[in-house]
């Protein structure tokens, strides 16, 4: 197979490749990435030798036909994916999320290129704290972000164009990942390098918002199940029942690094913040088969922080500038 994977070089497209070209060696892989500030071209430097490297934009029409007409099979990770940035700025989310989407399902649909559409699970918008309920595939969409948004935006030009146009394409919509070479502007990795750094963590709020957390080894494996036998036009919900606040998750973090359990600050909350995301993935689990291994979720926090902790190089050189940005909103 013949593979393009856009966005391969941020946290889940690069640890989608370091995955596939270590499980799959007959899978030629081709990475299209912007390689903006959350790309990183070190995250694949454990498989250089064997993945081709393209830096350039989803939204340019003639490098998308040219990499998809070379291509069997294309997954789409590229996204702009930070909440608060897409609160500040919009734009670049339409560009990319929905401009860069379309543009690449047109490519497909020229070429007859099977694609697979990553998304996420606040395309449904939020649940309540004390509700039973979880999200399915058929759960109508409330996205309250311009990300999530344009991620449901993005899912509908997807559905539209298999009834369309025949597109071979299915969809996932994935609960928070967390696990190696994530971007330390995400939530977790944010809290494991501030406490190696000796800094004490933040909490939006009182940090009671539910996120169902998920190993990105295990949304990836996901991944690959739904490629090779999903049925077309299916949406698959992709999550591993590991639900947790935000306060469960820093007082886990603090013990893990042997502090006090209420050794954190409390920050303004994000406006239109989500209360509670959970997934149900019945609907995967029956019909493909799938499970998640990474099932302790504090085992899974060890092995991470550990991640974070040897690989100081990778994330060193961003943090300042993250810590900045946050300072400047009120947030250090």
């Amino acid at each position: 197979m013949r593979l393009l994977v856009t966005g391969g070089a941020g946290f889940i497209g690069a640890n989608f490749v370091l995955h596939t070209v270590r499980s799959r060696p007959d899978v030629q892989v081709t990475v299209l990435d912007k390689l903006t500030y959350a790309g990183d071209v070190r995250s694949l430097a454990p498989v250089a030798d064997a993945v081709e490297v393209v830096q350039g934009d989803i939204a340019d029409a003639a490098l998308v036909d040219r990499l998809v007409g070379a291509a069997d099979a294309v997954v789409h990770f590229a996204a702009e994916s930070h909440n608060d940035n897409s609160l500040s700025d919009p734009w670049p989310f339409v560009q990319t999320n929905l401009v860069g989407t379309y543009t690449l399902l047109e490519a497909v649909r020229r070429h007859g290129a099977r694609y697979h559409h990553i998304s996420t699970d606040e395309v449904y918008g939020d649940l309540e704290l004390d509700d039973p309920a979880r999200f399915t595939e058929t759960t109508p969409y409330s996205p309250s972000s311009p990300y999530s948004s344009t991620k449901a935006g993005s899912d509908l030009l997807v559905r539209a164009w298999v009834r369309s146009f025949g597109v071979q394409a299915t969809i996932s919509n994935c609960s928070n990942n967390y696990g190696p070479y994530q971007h330390v502007e995400k939530f977790i990795p944010r809290q494991i390098t501030n406490l190696i750094d000796g800094v004490r963590p933040k909490l939006y709020g009182a940090g009671a918002n539910v996120r169902d957390w998920i190993h990105v080894e295990d949304h990836n494996a996901a991944v690959w199940r739904i490629l090779e036998d999903g049925r077309i036009g299916q949406t698959y919900l992709i999550g591993a029942d590991g639900e947790q606040s935000n306060l469960e998750v820093v007082r886990t973090l603090l013990e893990i690094f042997g502090r006090d359990a209420d050794d954190f600050d409390h920050v303004t909350d994000r406006p239109g913040h989500d209360l509670r995301y959970a997934i149900d993935s019945t609907l995967l689990r029956t019909e493909l088969g799938w499970a998640p291994r990474f099932t302790d979720f504090r085992a899974g926090l060890e092995a991470t922080v550990d991640w974070y902790r040897g690989n100081e190089d990778w994330w060193r050189p961003a943090k300042a500038t993250v810590e900045a940005a946050y300072a400047a909103t009120g947030q250090a």
